[in-house]
């Protein structure tokens, strides 16, 4: 949540709006007072590595009652708020929204009452209860016609609830975080459980939803998970115990069951964490521990993950205010893959209360015995292990045949390969690294030969391979050369498993979430053994120390992800990147940037991160020495180099449930081909493209993409995509970490320059570096921020005077960039 709050102070600032935050939740908007404060830019450093909020949260059952929201209306008029961004579950929005539709009545019946004061404002409000609201707003003497003026109350959304039990998003603030408490809790269950041979029942949060159950059984390889959505029939203590019995005999010495909080059986009776124990004692006599972890789930540190989700909701609430008009309905920001889009807020609360969809079980018939290979080929990621947990037992669900290939290409060559059951990866999904041994060798036509007769001997008829760009490269020349040897006539594919995020086809990788994690939790000790986070453990070392300056070197080849989204999450001052070029005047100018915001926002540390490639002359040790010299009357500057580190112990939650889902989704189609290409003499036949493919994460959907449909989108030359999603995130990472780095306004109106100042995006991968030039008393009292993304500009000003020549200039500008850019006249619309 203070991630939110970060983004929506800095980026309604940068709009030139005033920010104020409302203390304790509703409690603060009642009581009024020093619970409504004014934000500042440097109020929100330094909070991103913290949990809860720092804004405050409290329970207000008065809120419930009408004559105190009147009281509430009143002290934000008083402090010119008519806008809200709210921060909770479907309680506080809920009241929100009633907040929202009674804003004209109670306005009216304040004006009777009295003088008070308007403007424009944003806030927020809190988790589940009431929780936390901050704002955005001005002050002036109302008035009648202001009355008139200030007749509605603008809400925005934001849905922060551990349970991700909300309608209308993938998933919401918080969940992810909880997520690894969970996590954490059954692996450090695991060794002492395992040495006693013990059944542990973990019982986790939830209400009605099972997404904490299902998402941590996935990360935790758990044996048994009660859901509320999904209730067994009243024969399920017999169902759990032959489970448990079936696993014993496999060889496995630990049972994990998990429960949510709220599940029943087929006839609504509750299942309790306690129950599942009589029952495991007393029919199999197992030691049996419970552990209800509580409110432990809703602790600790938030995850990267709901770091960077925050951020962009928050940007995205301030813009959905910014736009909204008076009648508009209250919104709510939710994710839609990698999207962050505005929904209506009342129509997504209605359908939360609705049942939920039950998971539907599968019965997959057992059919012929194919036997499939499996590789990695790349590097090392968190995640691989899962993935390979995933494969073997599903593909022995269906009596596949599994054969292990071990070290990747160097182990087909050398004939290192194993066969693989179900008990032989027990224990895999929470392990870091890549059990079965990998090698970063891509296959070429000095190992055709010797690869052919791998797969004759050991009749393959699949392969999977599980890995990073290699995996790709390797799969791709297997299916180039199939005109030449038959046995790679056969389905092809490729599972992305790669810490940098840069193979094609797929907007995540596995292994990336746990990278971005462990920079933003667990950089090397340098100063101080006591802190733990990467980038937090920089700023704690930093702090009650003389100002410092801390250069942070990220790997990922020559892809930016993990530097921007880890830059995004980590709350850094800027990151570099190869895919955003940056000269030396953009260095100097970022160091008396630092300069300024320790001279006058008060800020005392600087984090800048830097992608191991993004310039082959401006090194690490290059921006160092620079900041170094320039800096030195105000900052002492450090290095750090995080090399092999990012690719992590233990894989995240997200990344093994991904993992687990992705595979699944693999070898389902890869069933599906076998059975399609199966000749009648019992050989498998595949020579088309579309038998190649990469699996990949695409709009939500798992999307089997032919690798040859991927050359057109692949730089082979620095082996990254072409175009890549998360390029759009830059600007934001830009807006909340600058301080007061406005808009350049100088010179004439005709003269258009492409220089350093305020980046934007023209469109996807497209960024321009923009300077505007217009006489400093026409911008005087004018704030503007442009926003350039998917061929759209909005901008929004202050000033009711300047709108004619405001669209002048901006027409002037599209056709100048237009023409540049597409060598086309554009069809414009401005909206001042």
């Amino acid at each position: 949540m203070n991630a939110t709050v970060r983004a929506v102070v800095r980026v309604g600032m940068s709009l030139g709006c005033r920010v104020y935050f409302i203390m304790e939740g509703f409690r603060g908007m009642v009581d009024g007072g020093d619970n409504i404060v004014e934000a500042q830019w440097a109020s929100v450093s330094a909070v991103m590595h913290l949990g809860g909020t720092m804004i405050g949260s409290a329970r207000c059952l008065e809120f419930k009652e009408r004559r105190w929201r009147l009281q509430a209306a009143k002290n934000l008029i008083k402090n010119g708020i008519t806008s809200l961004v709210v921060i909770g579950g479907d309680g506080s929005l809920t009241g929100a929204n009633t907040f929202k539709t009674e804003w004209p009545s109670m306005l009216e019946e304040l004006v009777r009452s009295g003088a008070v004061r308007r403007f424009l404002c944003v806030g927020g409000a809190g988790e589940k209860v009431m929780s936390s609201l901050l704002c955005i707003g001005g002050a002036g003497e109302i008035s009648q016609e202001k009355a008139d003026e200030t007749s509605s109350l603008q809400v925005v959304g934001l849905v922060a609830s551990i349970d991700n039990d909300f309608h209308g998003t993938d998933v919401t603030i918080g969940c992810d975080s909880a997520l690894h408490r969970i996590t954490e809790a059954a692996d450090s269950i695991t060794s002492t459980a395992s040495s006693y041979q013990r059944t542990f029942v973990m019982e986790v949060m939830g209400r009605h939803c099972g997404y904490l159950a299902i998402k941590s059984g996935m990360a935790t390889e758990a044996d048994y998970v009660f859901i509320p959505e999904d209730p067994p029939d009243k024969d399920w203590p017999e169902k759990l115990c032959d489970k448990l019995t079936q696993e014993r005999r496999a060889g496995k010495r630990l049972n994990i069951i998990i429960v949510c909080e709220g599940s029943v059986d087929s006839e609504g009776n509750p299942i309790t964490s306690d129950q599942i124990k009589t029952v495991v004692v007393n029919t199999l006599g197992h030691d049996t521990r419970v552990a209800v972890l509580g409110h432990v789930q809703r602790g600790g540190r938030p995850s990267a993950f709901d770091r960077v989700l925050g951020s962009r909701m928050g940007a995205e609430a301030v813009m959905v205010l910014t736009k909204a008009a008076a009648t508009d309905e209250s919104m709510v920001i939710s994710l839609t893959g990698n999207e962050t889009i505005h929904r209506p807020l009342m129509d997504c609360v209605q359908r939360t209360t609705e049942t939920n969809q039950a998971l539907v079980r599968m019965d997959i018939k057992k059919t012929v015995r194919f036997t499939v290979g499996l590789l990695h080929v790349g590097r090392p990621s968190c995640g691989m292990n899962a993935a390979v947990w995933a494969a073997v037992r599903k593909f022995s669900y269906h009596g596949y045949k599994v054969i292990g290939i071990r070290y990747g290409i160097e182990g087909f060559v050398k004939g290192d390969l194993q066969e693989m059951g179900w008990a032989s990866v027990s224990g895999w999904v929470t392990k870091g690294g890549a059990n079965l041994g990998i090698s970063s060798t891509v296959a070429c036509s000095t190992h055709d030969e010797i690869i052919a007769l791998r797969l004759r001997e050991n009749k393959i008829q699949a392969l999977l391979f599980i890995g990073g760009f290699e995996s790709y490269l390797s799969a791709l020349h297997l299916e180039e050369s199939r005109s030449k040897h038959v046995e790679f006539r056969i389905p092809l594919v490729v599972i992305p498993a790669t810490i940098s995020n840069r193979v094609p086809g797929t907007e995540l990788t596995i292994g990336a979430d746990t990278c971005v994690n462990d920079i933003t939790e667990f950089i090397v000790p340098l100063l101080i053994s006591d802190c733990w986070q990467m980038c937090d453990r920089l700023r704690l070392a930093a702090q009650g120390t003389r100002n410092r300056v801390f250069i942070t070197e990220i790997t990922g080849g020559h892809c930016g992800y993990l530097t921007t989204i880890a830059g995004i999450a980590s709350g850094a001052d800027d990151s570099y990147i190869f895919e955003e070029k940056f000269t030396i005047k953009d260095l100097v100018q970022h160091v008396q940037e630092m300069k300024t915001k320790m001279s006058e926002a008060g800020v005392s540390r600087g984090l800048l991160l830097r992608n191991e490639n993004c310039n082959a002359n401006y090194t690490t040790k290059f921006i160092h020495q620079l900041f170094s010299e320039e800096g030195k009357d105000q900052f002492s500057t450090r290095t750090s180099i995080l090399g092999y580190s990012q690719q992590g112990v233990t894989p995240s939650p997200f990344d093994r449930a991904m993992a687990i889902k992705m595979t699944i989704a693999a070898v389902s189609w890869m069933t599906q081909q076998l059975g399609r290409h199966l000749q009648p003499d019992g050989t498998i036949t595949a020579n088309t493209s579309d038998t190649a493919v990469m699996t990949g994460i695409l709009n939500q959907n798992y999307k089997f993409t032919p690798l040859r449909d991927l050359i057109m989108d692949t730089d082979f030359e620095n082996e990254i995509p072409k175009s890549q999603w998360w390029m759009k995130l830059r600007p934001l990472l830009h807006i909340i970490s600058r301080y007061k780095v406005p808009l350049h306004w100088l010179g004439p109106t005709t003269e258009f320059l492409l220089s350093a100042s305020s980046e934007l995006l023209l469109a996807p991968g497209v960024h321009i570096r923009l300077v505007l030039h217009e006489p400093a008393c026409l911008w005087r009292d004018i704030r503007v921020l442009i926003l350039l993304g998917h061929h759209n500009l909005v901008v929004v000003t202050w000033g009711r005077e300047e709108r004619e020549a405001l669209a002048q200039l901006l027409f002037e500008l599209a056709l100048v960039v237009a023409k540049c850019l597409w060598g086309v006249q554009p069809f414009l619309g401005v909206d001042a």
